[in-house]
């Protein structure tokens, strides 16, 4: 009988992205409460933002696309879509503590 090894899915881009977009976007919330609501902040913090979800989404598709196409790895992929997608919550979140102040 033959043994089929399988390899767990080695792309770390996605949990890469998602760390340093949550440290990033935690610094700027961090930065724009200790400023006393400085709208400089928000003027700084706004390309970032938007870039990363650019890049977030690109990744999403790309985690999505690597899912569907290697069946093998469906579990290992699956999870690094739910790491990517945890940012979701905490950034809307930080949104509406900025909107609402």
């Amino acid at each position: 009988m033959k043994t089929i090894d399988q390899k767990p899915f080695e792309e770390t881009q996605s949990i890469d992205l998602t760390i340093g977009s949550f440290i990033i976007i935690t610094i700027l919330f961090a930065l724009y409460m200790v400023s006393n609501e400085s709208s400089n902040i928000l003027i700084f913090a706004s390309p970032f933002i938007v870039s990363a979800i650019i890049l977030n989404v690109i990744m999403l598709f790309h985690l999505l696309d690597n899912f569907i196409r290697h069946y093998e790895m469906r579990k290992d992929i699956g999870i690094k879509i739910l790491i990517l997608l945890s940012n979701i919550p905490i950034t809307f979140l930080y949104y509406t503590v900025v909107i609402k102040l």
